[in-house]
């Protein structure tokens, strides 16, 4: 995907003229969490004024942590959060309207410390594994299944488990207490710039078991009924998220200006960052990717049962707002 002309142009506006633009435009609320990668996107955009070329207002909101993010979309504080598609699937498979667009393929990576005797699946059999969440986060469920089908391993019964915050298992990891840990990509990039390995990344444990390529792991989630209201925020929002990723896709110094929001404590850690996030940017979203999504989907709820899915058996329609891309950058 290539920046237009007419996007360049926007991002040279002086500062007045993007703040009248902005002022007559309808603002968007979206819930960002501090250091998160959201707002990083969210960032870009406004400093670019690429969403007062699309003749849209936003409107950040912070909020301390997921839940609080959720229970806010839910009680109308904000338009718009990004969230896994699974919780999307599950509350309209209970009569909610929430829709989605693809915000991020990226989930998470199994890492281990340098020294660790782990150095594949296998390995984890008796060692300590921390993961990131609860027994039903997706990165873990999607683990399971990969040591089943490809070695033939209950890994569940097999490791020494323990489940947690991201930041309180990385500390563990530092301080010799996992041999390896299961966690999600922007803390996975920080522990490998610090020397971690990587094992297995969760995206690619997920092309493994057959499953097709392109799967949005959260995004953009926002009332059906809201965006109906306003097709034009939508697609304005949408034309300027792209922009904004196409910026982080190719410049680096986009990067160095971001860096106080991704809470990097050094170069590596921002390169690693940085490669991740491009890493995981949707490059198509159409009906293969909806196809994948359904195959996921499906494997998840085997693994998860309804603790997991709750009554749906399958994804509901209108899970994915009806929007279709294919970019080339």
């Amino acid at each position: 995907m290539r920046i237009a002309r007419r996007t360049l142009l926007g991002a040279t506006l002086s500062a007045a003229a993007v703040s009248v633009r902005a002022a007559s435009a309808p603002p968007i609320r979206i819930g960002v969490l501090r250091f998160g990668t959201v707002s990083w996107e969210i960032d870009v955009i406004r400093h670019h004024a690429l969403d007062a070329a699309a003749h849209i207002a936003i409107e950040p909101v912070e909020l301390a942590a997921a839940q609080a993010a959720q229970v806010a979309l839910q009680a109308g504080q904000v338009d718009m959060i990004v969230v896994d598609w699974l919780w999307v699937a599950r509350q309209r498979g209970t009569g909610a309207d929430w829709t989605l667009v693809p915000f991020s393929n990226a989930v998470g990576a199994l890492i281990a410390p340098a020294n660790s005797p782990v150095r594949d699946v296998p390995d984890l059999a008796g060692h300590a594994l921390g993961i990131a969440g609860s027994p039903l986060d997706k990165s873990w469920l999607i683990l399971r299944a990969y040591a089943t089908q490809r070695f033939g391993i209950d890994i569940d019964a097999a490791a020494n488990k323990s489940f947690g915050p991201p930041p309180l298992l990385a500390e563990q990891m530092k301080a010799g207490r996992l041999d390896a840990l299961l966690t999600y990509w922007p803390f996975a990039a920080k522990a490998e710039a610090a020397g971690a390995r990587s094992i297995l990344a969760v995206e690619d444990a997920v092309s493994a078991l057959g499953i097709g390529d392109g799967v949005p792991y959260i995004g953009y989630t926002f009332a059906q009924r809201w965006a109906e209201q306003n097709p034009a925020l939508i697609d304005g929002f949408v034309a300027a998220s792209r922009q904004a990723r196409t910026l982080l896709a190719t410049s680096d110094a986009e990067w160095q200006r971001v860096k106080p929001m991704t809470g990097a404590a050094d170069d590596a850690e921002l390169e690693r960052l940085r490669d991740w996030y491009r890493r995981g940017i949707p490059r198509r979203w159409g009906e293969p990717e909806r196809h994948a999504a359904a195959q996921l989907f499906d494997l998840l709820a085997k693994t998860g049962g309804a603790s997991l899915v709750g009554p749906i058996d399958a994804v509901p329609p209108g899970t994915f707002w009806p929007i279709t891309w294919q970019a080339d950058a």
